[in-house]
């Protein structure tokens, strides 16, 4: 827990020409007594490509802090042009206002900030040499950033945790990794057993299978076997009717052409024909 707490930071003049000075009025709280003061400093980024080019606009010593909530101004001067790079002069770059304690920095606000001429006829066509009395900075205060550390302050006690707490009652649990494997043991266990029943259980069905087809299978055979025969005997049953009822029909035809005129022998021939059709009716009952 931090002893001092960051409430709030108020830019006084802002925009304001490139060489004025920055002026922010900075309130925080004090939780508890301190034995040090505290350093604010302000640094000014001329370059987004190196840090050598980072400056030191101000720093200041505020002590003895009393408990309670605290308010001050602070004013930093301009950025020097002669350790900014002549192409980092205009456009965007940043500002940092930090605070720290003994030397252990627990606060940060970083601030972008804008420079440009004050007429658009500038800007459109810059001149080559920047011209600083008409350059005026613009800080976006309205989107800070603060980062926050921890810090030790004047007791041990507020020293951050450099480790994990010791868990003493953390190594009576039974390990989670133990259980795991215990339960994947068991679950592979019951799926063998359940393989092995299925298995079991398949053999015992083709036995009986097997055991079904050997008792029906001579039966079956031999009733298509007599089916069989029964066909073939119907089939040339019918087929020696149907050519007996076609020889007799011949006969029949050359006799009734031959003796026309003899009625009796017509008659015989009728007569003599009775027997045949009723052998052909006879093949067909067998048949149906």
């Amino acid at each position: 827990m931090s002893v001092v707490s960051l409430l709030g930071v108020k830019i006084l003049n802002n925009p304001a020409p490139f060489d004025a000075k920055y002026q922010f009025e900075i309130t925080f709280e004090c939780l508890e007594p301190l034995q040090k003061d505290l350093e604010w400093k302000l640094t000014y980024v001329g370059s987004a490509t190196s840090s050598e080019h980072d400056q030191e606009l101000d720093s200041l010593l505020v002590g003895p802090i009393p408990v309670g909530v605290n308010k001050f101004i602070f004013e930093a001067d301009s950025p020097d042009l002669k350790r900014i790079p002549t192409s980092e002069i205009l456009g965007v770059t940043v500002i940092l206002l930090s605070c720290s304690y003994d030397d252990r920095e627990f606060v940060r606000v970083g601030y972008y900030v804008n420079n440009e001429y004050d007429n658009e006829e500038m800007n459109d066509d810059p001149p080559a040499k920047p011209v600083i009395e008409k350059v005026r900075r613009n800080i976006l205060a309205e989107k800070p950033r603060v980062t926050r550390f921890a810090i030790k302050w004047d007791t041990e006690d507020s020293a951050p945790a450099e480790f994990p707490p010791e868990q003493p009652e953390a190594d009576a649990v039974e390990d989670d990794g133990t259980a795991y494997g215990a339960e994947e043991a068991e679950l592979e266990a019951a799926e063998a057993e359940a393989e092995v029943t299925e298995g079991v259980k398949e053999d015992k069905e083709d036995e009986e299978m097997g055991g079904a087809d050997d008792t029906a299978g001579p039966a079956a055979a031999k009733a298509e076997d007599d089916e069989s025969d029964a066909g073939s005997e119907d089939l040339e049953a019918e087929s020696s009717g149907s050519e007996e009822e076609d020889i007799e029909e011949e006969e029949g035809d050359g006799e009734a052409d031959e003796d026309m005129d003899m009625g009796e022998d017509t008659a015989q021939t009728s007569a003599g024909k009775e027997p045949a059709i009723q052998g052909q009716h006879q093949g067909e009952v067998m048949v149906h």
